[in-house]
């Protein structure tokens, strides 16, 4: 159960980066709703606010209903990000089961420092250090990167992402158009992997997709993990957007180097 809530939250953080807006932008909040195996299992809320000096952004998870009573979670992300994305600092708490934890990331000119406690014990429990390029993504970012590329089925391309424990050029690959209903309608979207498993970030075996609009919005309706058998599929779904994201957001990007199947 843990391990399942864990790749709920990071899926959160996947949806919320792939939704923020354009860094001029007004404040706005998504809302997504946590299925796993046909039960409602979370929320998570995410809110972009857009500033002088850079952007926050802010997501909070928690599980809800059946899976709550037998495994609480309650985890709060925040990201600070340059007008260009690139990662500034990132404070990840999270309170799950028994556990109760903090992850800090500060990112300096050409590294990234990590940082985790375990705050009922009051103890480090891992520092680390990385080389990093000039700039490089934290989720949020690198997902929202990924939505200003102008990607058609069959293309593909990679973006310079890191949790601080390891850093990756990361495969964001668009595979077909297809249509998607949610609670707040039914779209047509571009379906999109996301090759952040299999040892590239995370060790564990899985496969990870996201479904955008295919429209200038480029909204992320959908998100979808499929585990082993064990755990099985979390599915992300849209339930609300306040206000609704025009179309103006964001501007696109024509990808250089990227691959035709």
């Amino acid at each position: 159960m843990r391990r399942f809530l864990g790749f709920c939250a990071l899926f959160a953080l996947a949806a919320a980066g792939a939704s923020a807006a354009d860094p001029a932008a007004a404040p706005y909040t998504l809302q997504y709703g946590v299925e796993w195996r046909m039960v409602r299992a979370g929320l998570t809320r995410f809110t972009w606010t857009p500033g002088a000096s850079g952007n926050r952004a802010d997501l909070h998870l928690e599980s809800v209903g059946l899976v709550s009573k037998l495994y609480r979670v309650n985890d709060d992300y925040h990201a600070q990000l340059t007008h260009d994305l690139c990662a500034s600092s990132v404070l990840f708490n999270t309170e799950e089961g028994n556990r109760k934890r903090e992850t800090k990331l500060t990112f300096e000119p050409g590294k990234v420092l990590y940082s985790e406690r375990d705050l009922l014990k009051n103890t480090v429990i891992l520092t680390k250090e990385l080389q990093t390029p000039p700039c490089v993504f934290e989720y949020l970012g690198a997902l929202h990167h990924m939505r200003s590329l102008k990607l058609e089925p069959g293309q593909s391309t990679t973006v310079p992402l890191t949790d601080g424990k390891k850093i990756a050029n990361v495969k964001v690959e668009a595979q077909e158009r297809e249509q998607v209903k949610t609670p707040t309608g039914t779209y047509n979207a571009i379906r999109y992997e996301v090759f952040l498993f299999n040892g590239v970030i995370l060790a564990r075996n899985a496969r990870f997709q996201i479904w955008l609009t295919d429209d200038a919005r480029k909204l992320p309706v959908q998100l979808r993990a499929r585990m082993q058998f064990l755990i099985g599929t979390i599915t992300l779904r849209l339930e609300k957007e306040e206000p609704p994201i025009q179309a103006s957001t964001p501007k696109e990007t024509r990808v250089s180097g990227s691959t035709s199947k």
